[in-house]
């Protein structure tokens, strides 16, 4: 049986986004298929498209990273047949059928849209896993989001809100940074009039932030040290201005701060189905209870994705953008 799905046709610009009729995947043991209603666009996706993000060995080679759709056939351990749920893959999002591990799959929330759900798993898994998981934000503490109104800050911004830690926000337009106080940020520092050093240093009385999610790399990071408090995590999830720098190792050591990142796509099923179970343990109550809440930019038919890979490229979007299948 075919269907259809957008691929890559080769490397280049939004252009190479071509529809095209693929097989349906066959799932293999404890995986899922997915009949697809909404597929989630990320930056990692556009990273494929222009040959820079590998795909892992034995993942589709369509784009798109998080889905949400319904139960339509393989491993029903924890789902049955007609269920409605949303989940992280490997790849293979930008189709009408996709497979998952039935792990990495999550119940729909009662009274989220297709979309809306399916702009979930991919900025919770890499919220959680890198914000609490691996800088280990603890209560009490403060958190800096580059990115504010990116689809990773936006969830950033609610999730550390609801816990109760102070956050605060870079981004590129006062209405942006509005919005990022509207979230739940303390304060947003428009990051082309405003020197996020300094405003940080201003509100947190010089003492500096405890973790810095950083989305952007570069000359950021020396001004990024001197904006976390002694004993401060900065962590990678992106490099938007180039993933080389120049930083004061003196100051790390003095200081006691840790450097770390992570990319989401090759860490493990294993890896991967831990996530799950604390994000149904700690982050889907919030959602459920309407503490944090799906921020939707736009939605593109899927045979429009060269227009949403357009959208995301602009960075105008507030919040993230799905397809509609």
């Amino acid at each position: 049986m075919a269907m259809r799905a957008v691929e890559i046709t080769k490397p280049g610009g939004p252009e190479v986004l071509q529809p095209a009729e693929r097989p349906v995947p066959v799932p293999r043991e404890n995986e899922i298929l997915i009949k697809v209603a909404g597929a989630g666009v990320n930056r990692p996706d556009v990273l494929q498209r222009t040959g820079n993000y590998p795909v892992p060995p034995g993942a589709s080679d369509l784009p798109g990273l998080e889905v949400a759709g319904e139960v339509v056939g393989g491993s029903t351990r924890h789902f049955k047949l007609g269920d409605k749920v949303c989940a992280l893959v490997s790849g293979g999002g930008y189709a009408e059928y996709c497979v998952a591990p039935e792990a990495q799959a999550l119940p729909i929330p009662k009274g989220l849209t297709p979309a809306q759900a399916a702009s979930l798993p991919e900025t919770f898994f890499t919220v959680w896993s890198n914000v609490y998981d691996r800088a280990r934000l603890a209560p009490g503490e403060s958190l800096l989001v580059q990115g504010g109104t990116s689809g990773i800050g936006v969830t950033a911004i609610q999730i550390a809100a609801a816990i109760g830690n102070r956050v605060f926000a870079t981004a590129g337009s006062d209405e942006k940074c509005a919005a990022c106080v509207r979230l739940g940020a303390t304060e947003a520092f428009n990051y082309k009039t405003q020197d996020f050093e300094k405003e940080i240093l201003r509100v947190t009385g010089a003492k500096g932030v405890n973790v810095i999610l950083d989305m952007v790399g570069g000359d950021y990071v020396p001004r990024e040290l001197k904006c976390l408090a002694d004993d401060g995590r900065l962590v990678f999830i992106a490099y938007l201005r180039g993933p080389k720098t120049e930083m004061n190792i003196d100051a790390v050591m003095r200081r006691r701060l840790t450097i770390t990142g992570s990319t989401l796509r090759p860490r493990s099923n294993t890896d991967k189905a831990a996530m799950v179970a604390a994000i149904e343990a700690k982050v889907m109550p919030l959602l459920r209870e309407g503490r944090v809440k799906p921020v939707m930019d736009s939605t593109f038919p899927l045979e429009k994705a060269a227009d949403a890979h357009r959208r995301m490229e602009t960075s105008a979007h507030i919040g993230k953008i799905v397809l509609s299948v």
